[in-house]
Formats: structure tokens, C-alpha cells, sequence
């Protein structure tokens, strides 16, 4: 894996969120899919972290983005954590990944990456994390990716062209939009590679 990315350890991440300002509106999910790779040299989606988190205190909750995501930031079914324990349980696990795979950093992968890679980083410096195991500033665009691969930008529809189940119903929900974004980079990366364009 290191070897592959350059040092980087891809982790799918995506975030629902209670507007579009990552510095003033409230993070409510947060989800990342770590990518193994097997003695093929295919990638994977190995493990799954996700959690539910409570607004930070004088967070902004835009209505229309609730009623977009179906989310009910008060629903005491959500089990929904502080900000700093969710984020720190994301990390460690990413943390451990990193050390096992002899990667340098984590390389955050999203659809529309600038987009959670923001919100992410907003919360880390929030909580005043010193570690955070992801690169500043490069991602890994699924958006982008997709569309060189498929011609698709639109998750569902990127998903469909590249013959991956998606479920309208279950998208808005960060575990299940990380999962199959998971799946699209996986099938982007290792069909890449089929072709002969990236040695084993």
C-alpha cells in the first residue's frame, strides 16, 4: 500500500453536515472506510468507522440541510457523541492503520473531497487535536475520478455505470455514502491497474 500511494493510506471519508460552512455549521455524521490491498495488488474497503455527533456548542443548523439529510439532531435514538470523542475515534483507528501499513499519512478520499476534507479539519481544530493523520491539503476526488473512468459525477449514477448496487433511499447517510464511494474508488483503482497501466 505505501508503496502504491507513495506513502499515503486512502481513507474514504464522508461527513453530513448542517449547512455548507465548516467553520460555523454543525458537523452531525462522520464515516471512514479504510482501503486494504491484497496480495493481488487490488484495494479494498477494509474496515468501516462511523458515528453520530452532537452540534458543537453555537453551531449553526441550517433547516433546508436537515430536511435534505433527514437528520434530527435532537433524536435521542441518534446516540450521537461529543465532537471530540467521535473525531478522536475516527483518528485512532486511521492512526493504527497508517503505522500498520508503513504509510507516512492518510490521504482522505471523498466525493466532492474538499467538501468533507473542510468539515474534518474544522473539527480537528476545534478540539485542539495535534495529530491529525490525514494530509493538509491532497485528496483523492471520487467526483473527478469518476468521471475520467465513467463519465458520471453523480454518486448514484457513478455507482450504477460502474455496475455497484446504490440505494436512493439509504444515500444521506454517512456510513452508507461512504461505503459505496468506498466501493467506486476501489473498482476506479483496480480497473486502472487491469488495464496495464500499474505494475503489481
Amino acid at each position: 500500500m505505501s508503496y502504491r500511494f507513495r506513502g499515503f493510506l486512502p481513507v474514504v471519508v464522508d461527513v453530513e453536515t448542517a449547512g455548507f460552512n465548516a467553520k460555523t455549521d454543525a458537523l452531525l455524521e462522520i464515516a471512514a472506510v479504510i482501503i486494504g490491498m491484497d496480495s493481488n495488488g487490488d484495494v479494498y474497503p477494509k474496515e468501516t468507522i462511523s458515528c453520530n455527533v452532537e452540534p458543537f456548542k453555537g453551531a449553526n443548523i441550517e433547516k433546508s440541510a436537515l430536511e435534505f439529510t433527514g437528520i434530527d439532531p435532537k433524536c435521542p435514538l441518534r446516540n450521537a457523541k461529543p465532537e471530540e470523542v467521535a473525531i478522536e475515534k475516527i483518528f485512532k483507528a486511521i492512526r493504527h492503520e497508517v503505522k500498520a501499513q508503513d504509510c507516512n499519512r492518510a490521504v482522505l478520499v471523498g466525493h466532492n473531497a474538499t467538501f468533507d476534507h473542510s468539515f474534518v479539519f474544522a473539527a480537528a481544530e476545534r478540539i485542539e487535536i495535534k495529530r491529525n493523520p490525514f494530509h493538509p491539503f491532497s485528496t483523492f476526488d471520487t467526483v473527478t475520478l469518476a468521471g475520467l473512468a465513467y463519465g458520471q459525477t453523480v454518486l448514484a449514477k457513478a455507482c450504477a455505470a460502474a455496475g455497484i448496487e446504490f440505494n436512493g433511499k439509504a444515500a444521506h447517510s454517512a456510513r452508507y455514502d461512504t461505503e459505496k464511494t468506498a466501493e467506486l474508488f476501489c473498482k476506479i483503482v483496480n480497473r486502472y491497474k487491469e488495464a496495464g497501466a500499474w505494475p503489481c
